[in-house]
């Protein structure tokens, strides 16, 4: 195991979003907008699991073109559900409370505390009812960047924007690519799997 003392002092925190501070599950949220879980399936498959979608996320598409192409997917008597869905399904991300705290925390004990998301330009829909957002420092999303995670160029960005030394930063992400890209771009990075536990372990245990 690396010695962990002779790594550079950590000053920054960098969180993603969807799976770190804000649940994202395009089942559930499709649900909300239908009467079973068969239309619901549907629907989720329709918007949000598309390939699609990482084209609204870059900004290359716009949120009525992501709901043209999912009709094209849809029965006709879905289509209602679905454009109520793709103008308010923000509402149900809901704040991962524990990850929500440790980024409070870390702000409160003076570490610079960032998000770095691949989302769309409606993120703020889903930031109002983020606890930890309200404290933080600074963001970049990719739907208004149109650089989009593992990219190392949106990593460098951040940096850049915000003075940030990289080498001082920790990326947390649910996504193995994002971070492999954080690294890249001369980060350190936590794999974020669910256990907020061993994260904040893991970051309390870096020299500071």
């Amino acid at each position: 195991m690396a010695d962990l003392q002779n790594e550079p002092a950590l000053r920054t925190v960098v969180f993603d979003m969807g799976g770190v501070l804000m649940t994202f599950d395009g089942f559930y949220f499709a649900q909300q907008y239908t009467d079973n879980d068969e239309d619901a399936r549907l629907l989720a498959d329709a918007y949000f699991g598309r390939r699609e979608w990482s084209l609204l996320d870059a900004g290359v598409i716009s949120i009525p073109t992501m709901e043209r192409i999912a009709q094209a997917h849809l029965p006709e008597r879905l289509h209602p559900n679905l454009h109520v869905c793709a103008a308010e399904w923000q509402r149900y991300s809901q704040p991962i409370e524990p990850t929500n705290k440790l980024a409070i925390r870390l702000k409160d004990e003076g570490l610079g505390v960032y998000l770095l998301s691949n989302a769309s330009t409606e993120i703020d829909k889903q930031l109002d009812h983020c606890p930890a957002y309200q404290v933080m420092d600074g963001r970049v999303v990719s739907g208004f960047e149109r650089i989009m995670k593992p990219d190392p160029a949106i990593y460098t960005l951040l940096c850049d924007r915000y003075g940030l030394d990289p080498a001082g930063c920790l990326f947390v992400d649910d996504n193995l690519d994002n971070c492999r890209g954080a690294e890249v771009a001369g980060m350190r990075s936590y794999h974020f799997t669910g256990d907020v536990e061993a994260l904040a372990s893991y970051i309390d245990s870096l020299p500071r």
